[in-house]
């Protein structure tokens, strides 16, 4: 996602809300996935809230917040941001929105997954996110969210490489390629668990997916630096 698309955005104090709730959606996905992707956690942590009367765009944004601050260890902001989801699965649930109060309820699980490795909590992060990923795997796509923020199960793979499972995470990865192809995330978590596995000949063809993938880049990004230094010795 190139910079100046989020710049543009950012440019706006809100999206007009006599908008639908896919635009409002839209609008609060585009920092989050900027974030995310480039694993800038800290910028994720801290992303602004915009007004919207829609509790399903508001979500994005805290889910965006509650992520990064858990994986930036602020702790007390991710709690915050967990608080404000649940709050937020209560209005949906209320307003008889059962599709969305369970796709906030996913990024739920996905929170406490995050706090809870911060706790060192390390069987407890995995049955959260696992149950996250699961339960998106299970859920179909709404035309307001038809590109998930960051797939669940992705975001599974990245904890249990945290935790120190890279058997396990290569497995996420591969599953979460098959739903969703060709994401720069999984490919590279991919790639560092079977590293981590002395699986030299998977790694070569992630790492080189990787470098496909990236070619045509504004700038090199961390992983396929990585990337480039693991092909060069092999």
């Amino acid at each position: 996602m190139r910079k100046r698309i989020v710049d543009l955005r950012n440019s706006l104090a809100q999206f007009p809300a006599e908008f639908r709730y896919t635009g409002h959606t839209a609008f609060a996905a585009l920092p989050v996935r900027y974030a995310f992707e480039r694993g800038a956690w800290a910028e994720a942590a801290n992303l602004a809230i915009s007004p919207t009367p829609y509790p399903q765009a508001e979500a994005v944004t805290w889910f965006g917040r509650s992520i990064g601050a858990a994986r930036s260890n602020d702790l007390k902001g991710a709690k915050k941001a967990l608080v404000a989801l649940q709050g937020l699965k209560n209005q949906l649930e209320k307003s008889n929105e059962p599709y969305w109060a369970g796709q906030v309820y996913i990024q739920e699980l996905a929170t406490l997954a995050w706090i809870s490795l911060q706790h060192g909590q390390k069987a407890e992060a995995i049955v959260a996110m696992r149950g996250a990923a699961d339960r998106e795997d299970k859920s179909e796509k709404h035309i307001a969210m038809e590109n998930r923020l960051s797939p669940m199960r992705e975001l599974f793979g990245e904890l249990l490489l945290e935790v120190g499972e890279p058997a396990q995470a290569i497995i996420e990865f591969e599953r979460s390629l098959q739903l969703t192809p060709n994401r720069y995330r999984s490919i590279a978590g991919a790639a560092r668990a079977a590293e981590q596995l002395g699986e030299r000949l998977p790694a070569q063809k992630y790492y080189e997916e990787l470098v496909a993938l990236s070619a045509s880049a504004d700038i090199e990004r961390p992983e396929v630096m990585v990337a480039r230094r693991f092909l060069a010795k092999e």
